[in-house]
């Protein structure tokens, strides 16, 4: 099963996966830059410059528009060689972030994705 998370949560995590820009320091797993929102974009959002709609825009044109499905799955179970895996950034759930538009993504392509819920 793939979940989404965040990384205040990493205790509760079976084979966290980094799809930031960034991990913290202390983050010693796996990432997945490719899933990562382009840095002009995302400092412009958290900056109020753009809204969550046009942040949406630019991440699909940018991020998921460039991307196989199936191949980032592929490479994504690669990481554990499993398909039991979570998808990890910053926002705490129920504030918006790039891993629930790679959630939507993924589920509106046949790969079912749910938010660590504790």
């Amino acid at each position: 099963m793939i979940l989404t998370s965040y990384f205040g949560r990493y205790k509760y995590i079976v084979n966290p996966i980094s799809i930031c820009g960034k991990a913290p320091d202390w983050f010693d797993g796996p990432q997945y830059k490719e899933l990562a929102p382009k840095y002009s974009f995302f400092k412009d959002y958290k900056a109020g410059l753009i809204s969550e709609e046009e942040y949406t825009k630019f991440y699909k044109k940018e991020v998921l528009d460039k991307l196989n499905v199936s191949n980032v799955y592929t490479d994504l179970y690669h990481k554990y060689d499993s398909a039991n895996f979570t998808l990890l950034c910053y926002e705490k759930v129920g504030v918006f972030c790039h891993r629930h538009l790679v959630a939507d993504w993924l589920n509106a392509n046949g790969f079912k994705v749910e938010e660590l819920m504790l």
